[in-house]
């Protein structure tokens, strides 16, 4: 209800970023590896964007939520201290949301950390700056800066001159002598 009440002060122009950013979400579930049917039902479901403060600017075509900000759709959450939208003049689809400060994406068990996320939506990807780190159950990857293309499904995760790709990965299926499977019977 208070969000409808706040959607009804926005000009019919901002009102259009709320549609990309369900893309956002969206594409967070697909970054972590949701499936396809998941997806399409999510595309239907309701956000729901809680902060502090809402700014909007028609001049800079900006929209930028603070403090403690949680957008929500289904299972997927993204948290963030600071949300900016940036959307075109004319309206339409969103060119770019930025994330900032103690940014986490979470869906199920998978968790997205890091400083600063950018979705761009032209070049159709999501990378985690300063400190991403990307957990799935006890596996974890970080590194300087992790990419994931969305058309393309694949991430790219890249290391720097003090910071170097760690990627510590569990072993699934294995018994607790570390052999595949289990041991024959004697």
């Amino acid at each position: 209800m208070m969000l409808q009440r706040a959607l009804g002060a926005i000009p019919n122009s901002m009102r259009k970023f709320f549609i990309p950013l369900l893309l956002l979400i969206t594409f967070c579930c697909n970054a972590f590896g949701a499936s396809g049917a998941q997806n399409g039902e999510r595309g239907g479901q309701p956000i729901t964007i809680k902060s502090n403060e809402l700014y909007t600017d028609s001049k800079s075509n900006t929209a930028v939520f603070t403090g403690k900000v949680v957008a929500k759709q289904q299972d997927v959450t993204i948290y963030a201290d600071k949300l900016v939208v940036y959307y075109p003049e004319q309206g339409g689809e969103v060119d770019r949301v930025e994330a900032f400060g103690n940014v986490r994406i979470v869906q199920q068990n998978r968790l997205g950390t890091a400083e600063h996320a950018v979705y761009n939506n032209k070049e159709g990807k999501i990378s985690l700056y300063i400190n991403p780190k990307v957990h799935q159950g006890k596996d974890v990857v970080s590194g300087k800066v992790i990419t994931y293309f969305i058309g393309e499904e694949k991430s790219v995760v890249t290391g720097g001159p003090d910071t170097r790709v760690e990627a510590v990965i569990y072993p699934k299926g294995r018994g607790k002598d570390g052999e595949r499977g289990s041991k024959p019977n004697p």
